[in-house]
């Protein structure tokens, strides 16, 4: 089964889902793919991995590191599992591009090349946003470009994080990378 509570951010509402096992969802009201796996049948209820979680975003939306993370049950293909567990090795305030991203793909898969548009379709749709930082992946170029709850927010989380943003910009016209 799956249960589902609301965490009240600076950033606004955030939809939490989780099963048994961890946390299955973590989406802005509102973003792109809002809540696209969570199941018609779920219970409005706080767990214990639901209220650790809530824990975790009052420690990182206070501006600091959390020293833990909640247990986490992402679905996915083997690809998105990949890409997901590389974007928990970003370290906070750090950033990473998709084309490194990419890069350590095609290591892992003894390949010379992956393409970065797929690595990024990994990356979009990553339904446990904050805690597995797909806000951390940035252009080749530097550009702010690519986040399902939106380019404000991107940024904002960035900022909370004090990451280094002289060499990041958003572009005129948002491009899928």
């Amino acid at each position: 089964m799956i249960y589902t509570c609301t965490y009240v951010s600076p950033l606004g509402d955030i939809l939490l889902a989780a099963d048994e096992v961890g946390l299955t969802g973590l989406w802005f009201e509102g973003q792109k793919y809002f809540a696209n796996t969570l199941p018609n049948q779920h219970i409005p209820q706080e767990t214990e991995i639901l209220t650790e979680t809530k824990k975790w975003l009052d420690i990182y939306f206070s501006g600091k590191e959390p020293e833990f993370t909640p247990p986490l049950h992402p679905a996915g293909s083997a690809f998105r599992q990949a890409v997901w567990k590389i974007l928990l090795q970003i370290p906070y305030g750090q950033t990473i591009t998709y084309g490194e991203i990419a890069r350590k793909m095609g290591e892992m898969k003894n390949t010379s090349r992956m393409s970065a548009q797929a690595v990024g379709g990994a990356v979009g749709h990553n339904e446990i946003s904050i805690i597995i930082p797909c806000h951390r992946v940035v252009g080749t170029n530097g550009s702010l470009t690519g986040y399902a709850g939106g380019i404000n927010k991107k940024i904002a989380l960035l900022e909370l994080e004090h990451a280094d943003m002289s060499r990041l910009f958003v572009p005129k016209k948002e491009t899928a990378l």
